[in-house]
Formats: structure tokens, C-alpha cells, sequence
């Protein structure tokens, strides 16, 4: 039995945790009980923690202190969705637990997760049974308990995953969802997977990442030469999509005019890493298959000559901020607001209310923390509100208000249509408990519709929904699932009908063209005959509506 480890054991014990989540995101994602397309678990745990591999990747021989310190720093801003931010957390009271050491035994180890734990219930408000809160707490003290007896960090770190097993077993039990679906909680689960990876790692079997967790952002330039370099061009794209056709002949194409090709795909994207001489030619040939989201394109051939000279080679990293732009952007007035939707119509939407800048994400596309922080930084304001938009962003949001000088107050609005009423009851007059009252007050005034798609077959609350119907949400709540949109509209507009709403807008997406958007125009009218109605094109994925009524 190992008894203790020190900085290079913990920074193995990382890499192997972040791989063997990254090998199980998917069926960590699969435990989502609800179907709805979005940032899942798996994928945001998983997104989390690589952003912690990646700079322990880059450290060289980390005492115990700076890797804890390197990992939970990475984690902090790189945390996207609920479930990342608790994650980094956890290992955030790792950090703090683990200061100053050269090496800690089952006690250090025991008392790190703990310290974690206590992290991740302050911050989160209303901390439910059958979560990953409960399952970290329960293997905490379960190896506080052990380690009292035996001191020896392998045996602690067995005992602590056999608590968190017992304990994620449990889960079924304490939440209602859960016991209906017969499912075990997905964070609780990634929680366990992570700690099974640390300790293959410890016993010198660490896990290596799949394939496409290997795909870069951009060339690793100091692994190559320049007879490495066949084509000149590394590319990297993600494309959203739109037809449901086979992506094989494009894999066929992108093989002809280039190499080191990887491709990740699921149900409703495609990631492509390339090297190529023609890059524009793979762009324009994704766009048969979907909707072209982001790329990065980067010459690794004078990326080479840069390193060869010793100078810094040019990244499209170095995009993001110029380097003569300010980190903080001065105060210029007394607010500014970020807000968070995805969608140019979305975005035109809260500009012209008075945003200041605009995170593109939302649901499948949760921003991170650091994400947020940065466009609260280029706001030049004293007090910065956000509106994350989305219940699965608020948690990210509210991790960057230690993290700026600005004072930052975060609106809780779980859905673009909340966002919108909240800036409509902005007065720039007022002062900011004022405001914060009332944005925060006018969240509970509008009802949110929204029509997306079924993710994956599910038995939800007795309805059995199948992959590819559309679903139809009313406050959060599932109203219907259907093959028939017609049908799914009609209902949504009699109840608006019923509810007495006098204001409607209906935000069409990114799927919809215009002759399906004035059909889903003249049902509301119809249903809702005195109703001011506006049809607007928000430009969205993922929802074909979005629906507020007040």
C-alpha cells in the first residue's frame, strides 16, 4: 500500500481522473433523466477538469502545493455548468487543504475532500439530497473516519470510493426524478469515476485519453520539425447539424486534402481536427452537413520557424484580446450588463435593450466561468450585472464575483425570455439594490415556452419520449412531446390563452424558415386574438421557439 504522495503523484493522479472522465462522459450524459439537448454533465465535468490537465500538462516537477494550487485555479475559471463549478470546488478546498505540504497521507487526503465538501455547500444555496454534494460529503467522511485508524493514502482513497459508491447507489432513493427514471445522479457518478482514476493512477495503471480527447485547439508546435510538417494549415472546426445525412463522404474529402484527421461526433455536432493546404475548401465542404459554429486556423509551418528562433509563435489565442486592450476596461459609467444567449437575433435583442456585450453559449454550449469573467472585464463599468439565461450558467456567473474589482451582481434568469423582461425593468437611475430588486422581482412575471427536440428516448414522469420528437417546455415543465410542431404550438398558444397573457414574443431559430415561423405567428393569433404578438428571428439552435408571455 502506497502511505503517501507528493506533487508529482498528485499531478499523474489528475491526468488519469481527467482521461478516465473523458473516456465516460457519454454515459455519464446518458444518466440526464430529462432529454434535453443540452451542456450535459459528463461533457461539462469532463470540460472542466481537462482545463486543469492541460496546465498540468505544462508544469515541470509541481511541488504537492502548486499542482493542487495549478488544478484548482484552471478549474475555477475553466468551470462550465453546475456541475463543473461544484467540481472545481471540490478540488478548490483540495487546494486549500494540501497548501504548504511536499507530500500528505490518507489524513491530508481525507481532510482535502472534506475541505471541498464545505466549499461546494456554501456555494450552492439550495444543496440537495442525491447529488454529488451528498456523494462527496458521504465519501469525505468515510475516509476521515478510515484514515483516523490507518493513515495510508492508497487504503483512505480505496475506502473513500467504496463510500461514494455506496453512497451514489443511494441517490436513486433521495430524489424523486432519480427513483422515477431508476437512474443514479450523473454528477455523483463522474465524481466516482474521477477518484477510480486517481487511484489506477497511483497504482501505476494511469488511464490515457481517447483519441479525440487528444485533439488539440491548436498545433503542439514544440513536437514537431519541419519534416513533420506535410501540410501547412492546422484546422480545427466545430460544425452544428443541420441535415441528418452521413458525415462519411465529407471524412472521404477531408482525407484527400490533408492528414492527422480526428472527428468527434454525436447526435447534434461534429468536431473535425485536420491538417491541410486548403482549409477554406474543408470550411466550405462542412457546410453541406450543418452549420459552421467555430474554427480555428493556424500556419504551423511559421508557427515552426517562430519556435526554431526562439520568439513566441503566433496562436489564434492571441485573437481574443489585442495586446494594447486594456484586461479591465476603465469605468466609463456607473452599470453595464453581460448577458448570455446564442442566436444574432437573440444578441440584436438585448444590445438594443442596452447590453454592453454578449457571451454566445446557452444550452450545449455553457460558458465557463472564465468565459463570463472576461466580458464582465471588457464592460466599462463600476457595477456589471450578469444574465446567465440559464439555470445550468448561474452557478459559473456567480464564481467570478471574488475574481474582479468590479462589482458584479448576477440576475438569477434561467431563460432568455427572463433575461429580457429583467433589462426591460432596468433603470439606469436607480441605485443598484434597486435595481437588483427589481430585475429580480420581474423574473417571476413571464412565462418561458420553449420547443426543442428529444435527445435521447426517455421515460419521464410517465410519458414516454422518443429521440428526435419535439418537446415542449412551460416554465421549465414538460408539456408534450410530439412528432407533430403544429400540434406542439397549438397547445402552447391555447394555454397562453387560458393564462390571459396581453404580451407575447415568439423568437424563431436557427431550423426555422419563415413560412414555418408566420404559421406559428397565426396560431397565436388565432388562439390569442387580443394579445399584442411579435414574431421575431432570434436565430437560436438547439430551440425552435422560444416563447414569452406576460
Amino acid at each position: 500500500m502506497i502511505k503517501t504522495i507528493d506533487g508529482a503523484a498528485y499531478r499523474r493522479m489528475l491526468l488519469s481522473a481527467a482521461a478516465s472522465i473523458e473516456r465516460n462522459k457519454e454515459s455519464i450524459n446518458e444518466l440526464n433523466v430529462f432529454p434535453v439537448p443540452d451542456g450535459d454533465t459528463g461533457t461539462n465535468m469532463s470540460m472542466t477538469l481537462n482545463t486543469a490537465a492541460q496546465d498540468l500538462r505544462r508544469a515541470d516537477n509541481p511541488t504537492l502545493t502548486k499542482a493542487a494550487d495549478i488544478a484548482a485555479s484552471a478549474m475555477l475559471r475553466g468551470a462550465r455548468g453546475n456541475s463543473g463549478v461544484i467540481l472545481s470546488l471540490l478540488f478548490r478546498g483540495f487546494s486549500k487543504a494540501l497548501k504548504g505540504l511536499e507530500e500528505t497521507d490518507g489524513l491530508g487526503l481525507a481532510s482535502a475532500i472534506n475541505a471541498g465538501v464545505e466549499a461546494a455547500y456554501k456555494a450552492v444555496m439550495k444543496p440537495a439530497e442525491g447529488t454529488i454534494l451528498t456523494v462527496s460529503r458521504l465519501s469525505g467522511a468515510a475516509a476521515a473516519e478510515f484514515a483516523a485508524e490507518d493513515n495510508t493514502l492508497e487504503a483512505t482513497l480505496v475506502r473513500a470510493i467504496e463510500a461514494s459508491k455506496e453512497a451514489l447507489a443511494e441517490t436513486v432513493n433521495q430524489n424523486p426524478v432519480l427513483k422515477k427514471a431508476g437512474v443514479v445522479d450523473a454528477g455523483g457518478m463522474g465524481f466516482v469515476i474521477i477518484l477510480e482514476g486517481m487511484l489506477l493512477s497511483l497504482r501505476g495503471q494511469d488511464v490515457e485519453p481517447p483519441a479525440e480527447g487528444e485533439t488539440k485547439a491548436g498545433a503542439d508546435f514544440a513536437a514537431l520539425t519541419d519534416e513533420d510538417i506535410t501540410f501547412t494549415f492546422d484546422t480545427v472546426f466545430i460544425v452544428r447539424k443541420t441535415t441528418d445525412k452521413s458525415i462519411e463522404p465529407f471524412r472521404a474529402y477531408l482525407s484527400s486534402i490533408g492528414d492527422s484527421l480526428v472527428i468527434g461526433e454525436d447526435d447534434d455536432a461534429f468536431k473535425v481536427h485536420v491538417h491541410t493546404d486548403i482549409p477554406g475548401a474543408a470550411l466550405t465542404e462542412a457546410q453541406k452537413y450543418g452549420t459552421l459554429e467555430l474554427a480555428k486556423i493556424e500556419n504551423m509551418r511559421t508557427q515552426y520557424e517562430d519556435m526554431a528562433a526562439g520568439r513566441k509563435p503566433q496562436s489564434t489565442d492571441d485573437l481574443e484580446e489585442p495586446e494594447d486592450a486594456p484586461a479591465v476596461a476603465a469605468p466609463e459609467k456607473k452599470y453595464g450588463v453581460v448577458s448570455v444567449c446564442a442566436g444574432a437575433g437573440l444578441a440584436s435583442v438585448f444590445k438594443d435593450l442596452g447590453v454592453d456585450n454578449i457571451i454566445q453559449g446557452g444550452q450545449t454550449m455553457n460558458p465557463s466561468t472564465d468565459d463570463i469573467l472576461k466580458a464582465i472585464n471588457r464592460t466599462p463599468a463600476e457595477v456589471v450585472y450578469v444574465l446567465p439565461n440559464n439555470k445550468n450558467i448561474i452557478l459559473a456567473a456567480e464564481q467570478t464575483v471574488p475574481l474582479t474589482d468590479k462589482q458584479v451582481i448576477v440576475i438569477p434568469s434561467k431563460t432568455v425570455p427572463q433575461g429580457i423582461t429583467a433589462m426591460l425593468n432596468f433603470d439606469p437611475d436607480l441605485d443598484a439594490e434597486a435595481n437588483t430588486a427589481a430585475m429580480t422581482e420581474a423574473l417571476a412575471g413571464v412565462t418561458t415556452m420553449q420547443i426543442t427536440y428529444a435527445a435521447r428516448d426517455s421515460d419521464f414522469d410517465g410519458r414516454e419520449i422518443h429521440q428526435g420528437d419535439y418537446l415542449g417546455l412551460y416554465n421549465g415543465g414538460l408539456l408534450d412531446t410530439t412528432p407533430d410542431l403544429g400540434q406542439l404550438l397549438a397547445d402552447m398558444a391555447q394555454k397562453t390563452a387560458d393564462a390571459g397573457c396581453e404580451f407575447i414574443n415568439i423568437f424563431y431559430g436557427a431550423d426555422i424558415v419563415e413560412d414555418q415561423a408566420q404559421e406559428a405567428l397565426r396560431l397565436f393569433t388565432e388562439h390569442c386574438p387580443g394579445a399584442e404578438i411579435n414574431l421575431l428571428c432570434g436565430g437560436q439552435p438547439v430551440y425552435y421557439y422560444l416563447i414569452s408571455a406576460e
